[in-house]
């Protein structure tokens, strides 16, 4: 049986292809089985990065997401940001827009900024349906803004956890691999590796692929999200700037100024009193909704004395068109408050896994997957809560600074480890990844800043095969 050497084998000079070879047929070694063919091991015997391959197999989307040849002409990937106001089935409701023309949703992501939420769907289709369907989405109600991204230049990221089998021998190359992608290990066992990665869909692509010689066991993804890039050279947009965001501005504003001006009413059909902010803030005094999704953007109480606790499920199904629509509602008909909810293609073809965080006591998540087994395209649904799972979410923020502030914006992400994907003349996007609070704690301490934009996932899980949860060993004094 071949063996692996402990060191990685050298680069070899970059060719005038763009196709990067990290290792050639004969320095990789593949798990043993009986059963490989000699076919199936030649076609996983390169590392391939490129981001302009066309190799990959149908299986698999294209690297530049696109789609397979196949497709019908005309016919491309959408990149739709609706904006919503947050109450009570809107999710079921914009879904079923979707369902009821027979779209297939790729991929959804729902992020929550206040009691504003905002949706990142990813959809196929041409040009003229896709306006028509925009078009349906402005007539629902308490839809504020609707867009398609897919033609203008955007900062787009996904995140994606996966869980690989990993027999000893091979733990040296898949961390090799992990390297290459600028990945994370998060959770490891005797017998899997659990790893964490962001990036543009082609990344996820290209590591799924590497990786599944050795055996892919669950996949759960966040779907796409995405901000518009700002241009540079453009004018700053002082439609509601601080005196941290502008320091060397004459011009001082102070807190209770900036209160004042988030207190005030906005219509959303008229963009003159916002100029250009994606987020008005509504005045609090309005008649109150159930909610589906939580106002509180995020702040999970798992000390409720009354039972109720937030539940994280997890559910396999099949990817057709329609199905998002059927299981959102059968929370919304049973008046389940949604606190996040991901959407993404799960690690058998023709599969999607649904991660979502439900609050409700023991009983009534019990009641609720019996009535999710119930559905014809429903093939697992696990409740993790009681399990320890590795749970990560992805979050884009869009802050306000010039040149003088930006340093100070750096600095705050540095501390959350957060990097910086886009900057221009008056703004900073950072990208974080990490659990719930990491997201809050970060928003909160940029809010002097003034944030313009927010793009946020759903939490994504997976059991942690090696049993040990971070939660359950706060409550211990070091060293046990």
């Amino acid at each position: 049986m071949a063996t692996i050497s402990s060191a990685p084998p050298p680069l070899p000079s970059l060719s005038s292809s763009s196709r990067l070879c990290f290792a050639s047929p004969e320095t990789l070694a593949f798990p043993p089985s009986s059963s490989r063919s000699v076919s199936h091991t030649h076609h996983f015997n390169k590392l391939i990065v490129s981001a302009s391959s066309r190799s990959i197999d149908r299986t698999l989307p294209d690297n530049n997401g696109s789609l397979p040849p196949s497709t019908p002409k005309g016919v491309r990937r959408h990149a739709i940001s609706v904006f919503v106001g947050d109450e009570s089935g809107m999710i079921n409701r914009i879904s079923g827009v979707f369902a009821r023309r027979g779209y297939n949703i790729e991929s959804l992501a729902v992020g929550l900024n206040k009691d504003k939420a905002l949706f990142t769907i990813v959809v196929s289709g041409t040009d003229t349906v896709l306006r028509q369907v925009i078009e349906q989405l402005h007539k629902l109600v308490n839809v504020l803004k609707v867009e398609d991204l897919s033609s203008e230049p955007q900062v787009e990221r996904e995140l994606m956890l996966i869980k690989v089998t990993a027999h000893p021998d091979y733990l040296a190359e898949i961390r090799w691999i992990v390297n290459i992608f600028r990945a994370k290990i998060v959770d490891i066992s005797d017998h899997s590796v659990t790893i964490e990665v962001t990036g543009d869909p082609g990344k996820m692509v290209a590591l799924q692929r590497n990786l599944s010689k050795f055996g892919i066991r669950e996949i759960a993804r966040t779907g796409k999200i995405a901000l518009r890039r700002e241009k540079l050279g453009a004018s700053a947009p002082f439609w509601r700037y601080s005196a941290a965001s502008y320091p060397d501005l004459e011009r001082k504003v102070t807190v209770d100024a900036l209160a004042g001006a988030e207190n005030s009413v906005v219509n959303p059909e008229s963009d003159t009193s916002s100029g250009g902010d994606v987020y008005p803030v509504e005045p609090s005094g309005t008649a109150s909704v159930n909610q589906i999704l939580n106002a509180n953007w995020g702040v999970l109480n798992d000390e409720d004395t009354s039972g109720l606790r937030s539940h994280t499920l997890s559910m396999l199904v099949n990817d057709v068109p329609g199905v998002l629509y059927i299981i959102t509602g059968v929370f919304a008909r049973r008046g389940y408050n949604i606190q996040s909810l991901a959407v993404g293609r799960a690690e058998v073809e023709g599969q999607s896994r649904i991660t979502t965080v439900v609050p409700a006591t023991d009983e009534s998540i019990s009641k609720l997957v019996q009535q999710l087994y119930k559905l014809v395209d429903v093939h697992d649904v696990r409740d993790l809560t009681n399990l320890p799972f590795a749970e990560r979410e992805l979050m884009l923020i869009k802050i306000a600074a010039n040149a003088v502030a930006r340093r100070d914006v750096l600095d705050i992400g540095n501390i959350f480890r957060a990097k910086a994907v886009d900057v221009s003349d008056h703004t900073i996007t950072l990208e974080l990844t990490g659990d719930l609070n990491k997201m809050v704690a970060l928003q909160r301490l940029l809010e002097p800043y003034v944030i313009c934009e927010v793009a946020r996932t759903g939490r994504i899980a997976l059991v942690r095969e090696s049993g040990v949860d971070s939660r359950y060993l706060r409550g211990y004094s070091l060293p046990l």
